[in-house]
């Protein structure tokens, strides 16, 4: 196999092929390079980079591909300027889909010097894979620990048994002798009827009582004269006082 290298096609060729099948090629040139006419603001760099083409949505009508070079006219900051591009300054050109043509002796001795100080990009690598977490295998539980659980659930449903008593605030509190108040949600028991006192029964009296009610007495016996009464009572002599 030789080890000569084929000579790369012209420049001229490769533009008019890219301007034909494309919609628009990138144009990679030196600006320094004598016969060159681009924006001065341009001409101090290393590399200019501008777009032409046949298709373009904004139409180049004075595009002009020749021995010399490419000519055009091209827009700057909204401004048109004739740009005069010769064949030696330019070093690549590129169509949209990355698909042209280098020419390496072309490239501005800066420039390479530049991309071979430039360290390798590394591929990308894959993140590694995280292990997969391992199952251990678990005792069942042992006859001690069934038994705790088992006093556990007692105590609970114990605790769950028992009353629980809430703390009554202190507007809450009720005086001696007030009765408590009733809610209003409360269900109300109906009282009983009190039933209706029994007569009283009247006291059974005899034959001489009830003679005496209808002869118009009081029935009750009349009181006896005591002895002496009716004496006259005696008067106390005068020097004798009364001692209480």
């Amino acid at each position: 196999m030789s080890d000569v290298q084929r000579p790369l096609p012209p420049k001229k060729d490769v533009a008019l092929a890219l301007l034909e099948r494309e919609p628009s090629v990138f144009i990679h040139l030196d600006p320094r390079r004598p016969g060159v006419s681009v924006p001065k603001w341009f001409t101090g760099q290393p590399q200019l980079i501008l777009q032409v083409g046949m298709n373009m949505a904004i139409a180049i009508p004075d595009l002009k591909v020749d021995d010399d070079g490419i000519s055009c006219t091209l827009s700057f900051n909204r401004a048109p300027f004739w740009c005069r591009l010769p064949w030696h300054a330019i070093w690549a050109l590129v169509s949209e889909d990355q698909r042209g043509m280098v020419w390496p002796e072309d490239i501005p001795a800066d420039l390479a010097a530049q991309k071979q100080q430039r360290p390798a990009v590394a591929p990308p690598q894959k993140p590694a894979k995280r292990p997969r977490p391992r199952l251990a295998a678990v005792a069942p539980p042992s006859s001690d620990d069934e038994r705790s659980d088992e006093a556990a659930d007692e105590a609970r449903a114990r605790d769950r048994a028992r009353p629980q008593l809430e703390s009554v605030e202190a507007g809450e509190r009720l005086g001696a002798g007030e009765a408590p108040a009733r809610d209003a949600g409360a269900a109300v028991r109906p009282l009983a009827p009190v039933p209706a006192p029994a007569p009283a029964l009247a006291p059974v009296r005899s034959t001489e009582e009830r003679e005496d009610d209808e002869s118009g007495g009081s029935g009750e016996p009349e009181p006896k004269p005591r002895q002496g009464a009716g004496k006259p009572k005696r008067e106390l002599p005068p020097y004798l006082r009364v001692i209480k």
